[in-house]
C-alpha cells in the first residue's frame, strides 16, 4: 500500500483562483483601528501594559453521503481578545461584538480581572529584543471562491470513485469538501504590530467495504492552502476505497513481542508525542518523561528533527509566533541529541531559559534519518521489518507523558518475511515512549505532511502486541 497515491498532485481542482474574493467582511486597516483603540483604552483605565487582537475566519463546509447532500455549513466568526497587565498581575477577556461600547466593556473587564488576579512574577509580554520586526510573506493564503453546488459535486465525485472502484464498497459514510479562510491583526505595547491572512481547504471520504460483521472502513483526505493543489476528488476516493479493501477478512493475532512499523500519518503522530514532551508547559511542571533532557541523547544517532517556520505555503508556517516573537529555523534534534525546547514566552521564564518562538506550537516539523536511502520506499521498509506488526490506524488516547507510557488500540498487517501476509484487528499496541524514541531503528524515503509534521513511516525494533 502507497499511502502517497493520493497525497500528491493528482489534477486540478476547477475553480481554484488565487485572486478570487476572500469573502471578508472587515479589512486589515479596519482591525488595527479596532486594535488601537482597545489598546489606548487599556492604557487609560491604567494598564501597565495591554495587548490586542482582532480576527475573522469564513468558511463553507459540504458533506454528502451515498450521492445525496447531506449538510451545507456556512461559518463566519469575529473576536477581539483583550490582555491587560496591571504590574505582573494579568487579565484577559475577548467579544464578538466590534461596536465602541462594547469594545470598552471587554477591556474593562480585562482590567478588572486583572486587578483582583494573583501577582505572578513571570507575567508580561515578551521582551522587547524577542519581537519579530521582519515580517515575510509566507504565501498562505489562497482564497476558494467554490459554491456550495460545486463543493458537493466535489464531494460526490470523491464518493462515487470509491464505490466505482470495487463492487466489495457496500457503503458509505460520507464524503466533504471544506473551505476555509481567515485573517487577524494583533498588537502590544512592547512594540509588536503584524498579521496576514490563511487558508485551508480539504477533500475527504469514508468508504466501507464487505457485508454483515466483516465490514471495514477507511477514510483518506487531501488537505492544502491552495485548493489547486488537492489531490483530485477521483484519487482521493479511490485511494479511501483501496485501503477499506485491503483490511477485509482481518483477523486477531496472538499476543506476542515484535517490531512495529508505523505507517507515515501514524509516525507524525509520535513525532508530535515528542513535540508535547519538551514543550514548555509539560516540562516546568514537571509532567513530562523528558524534564532536563537538553543535551540528552534521546533518539539514535541517526535521527535528526528540524523545525522551519518559513517554508512557503506550510501548514505550520508563521513569520511570527502567537505572541509577536521572532521565529527561526532551528535543529531541534541533532544526531539522536536534543538541542532545544518547544517555549513561550511564559514558559520560557519558568524555566530560566529564552523563549523559542513557540507560543502557538511548532512550526512545520521534520523527522529524518540519516540512514535513509532514496530507494527505502512502503516495500523497502516492510522488507526491513522482516516479520512483525504493520500499523495504519491507532485508537484511544493511551499516552502518559509523565511516565511516557503508551498503550493505544491498533489495526494494521500481519507481515512475514518482509511481506503482507494478512490484515488484523482488536489488537493493543504497549510500550514506553523514552524506549519507543530511542529504538527507531529507520525512517522510511515515503515521507508524508500530516498537518504541520513531515516522517516517513518508521521502525521501532520492539514492542509488546497483545491480541487474543
Amino acid at each position: 500500500m502507497n499511502h502517497t497515491t493520493a497525497g500528491t498532485r493528482q489534477g486540478t481542482i476547477q475553480g481554484a483562483t488565487q485572486g478570487a474574493e476572500s469573502g471578508f467582511s472587515y479589512s486589515r486597516d479596519f482591525f488595527e483601528e479596532l486594535v488601537d483603540t482597545a489598546i489606548a483604552h487599556a492604557k487609560r483605565l491604567g494598564a501597565t501594559d495591554a495587548g490586542a487582537e482582532a480576527s475573522e475566519g469564513v468558511g463553507l463546509s459540504v458533506s454528502v453521503r451515498k450521492g445525496e447532500l447531506e449538510n451545507v455549513e456556512r461559518n463566519r466568526d469575529k473576536s477581539l481578545g483583550v490582555t491587560v497587565y496591571v504590574g505582573q498581575r494579568r487579565g484577559n477577556a475577548s467579544t464578538s461584538d466590534f461596536s465602541s461600547a462594547a469594545i470598552k466593556q471587554t477591556v474593562q473587564a480585562a482590567y478588572d480581572i486583572a486587578r483582583f488576579t494573583a501577582e505572578d512574577p513571570v507575567a508580561g509580554l515578551p521582551d522587547e529584543d524577542d519581537i519579530a520586526t521582519e515580517h515575510p510573506d509566507l504565501d498562505l493564503f489562497h482564497p476558494w471562491a467554490v459554491t456550495s453546488e460545486e463543493a458537493a459535486q466535489l464531494a460526490i465525485a470523491c464518493e462515487h470513485a470509491a464505490f466505482a472502484t470495487s463492487k466489495r464498497i457496500t457503503n458509505s459514510e460520507g464524503a466533504g469538501v471544506s473551505a476555509q479562510q481567515s485573517h487577524f491583526f494583533s498588537a502590544h505595547t512592547h512594540g509588536f504590530r503584524g498579521g496576514y491572512a490563511s487558508s485551508r481547504h480539504s477533500i475527504s471520504v469514508a468508504p466501507i467495504a464487505g457485508k454483515g460483521s466483516g465490514m471495514q472502513r477507511d477514510y483518506w483526505y487531501s488537505s492544502m492552502r491552495d485548493a489547486r493543489d488537492l489531490a483530485s476528488p477521483e484519487a482521493v476516493g479511490r485511494y479511501a476505497a483501496e485501503r477499506a479493501l485491503s483490511r477485509l477478512k482481518s483477523r486477531k493475532i496472538s499476543t506476542c513481542e515484535v517490531p512495529v512499523l508505523f505507517e507515515s500519518p501514524l509516525a507524525a503522530g509520535l513525532l508530535g508525542s515528542f513535540a508535547q514532551a519538551v514543550s514548555g508547559g509539560a516540562l516546568y511542571r514537571k509532567a513530562s518523561f523528558l524534564v532536563d533532557s537538553l543535551g540528552k541523547r534521546v533518539f539514535p544517532t541517526h535521527i535528526d528533527i528540524s523545525e522551519d517556520p518559513f517554508i512557503r505555503g506550510g501548514k505550520g508556517s508563521s513569520p511570527f509566533d502567537d505572541e509577536g516573537v521572532r521565529v527561526r529555523a532551528r535543529k531541534v534534534v541533532k544526531a539522536g541529541r536534543v538541542e532545544g525546547y518547544f517555549l513561550t514566552t511564559y514558559s520560557a521564564r519558568k524555566l530560566g531559559m529564552k523563549t523559542t518562538g513557540n507560543a502557538g506550537g511548532s512550526h512545520n516539523l521534520s523527522l529524518s534519518s540519516r540512514l535513509t536511502q532514496p530507494s527505502d520506499d512502503l516495500d523497502a521498509m516492510l522488507k526491513k521489518l522482516g516479520t512483525g506488526l504493520f500499523v495504519i490506524e491507532l485508537m484511544g488516547q493511551g499516552v502518559n507523558y509523565v511516565t511516557g507510557d503508551y498503550s493505544r488500540g491498533a489495526s494494521g498487517f500481519w507481515v512475514e518475511n518482509g511481506r503482507i501476509a494478512y490484515p488484523v484487528e482488536e489488537i493493543t499496541i504497549a510500550g514506553n515512549l523514552r524506549d519507543m524514541l530511542a529504538g527507531i531503528v529507520a525512517v522510511g524515503a515515503d515521507a508524508y505532511t500530516y498537518g504541520s509534521k513531515t516522517v516517513g513511516s518508521l521502525l521501532i525494533d520492539r514492542m509488546k502486541v497483545a491480541g487474543s
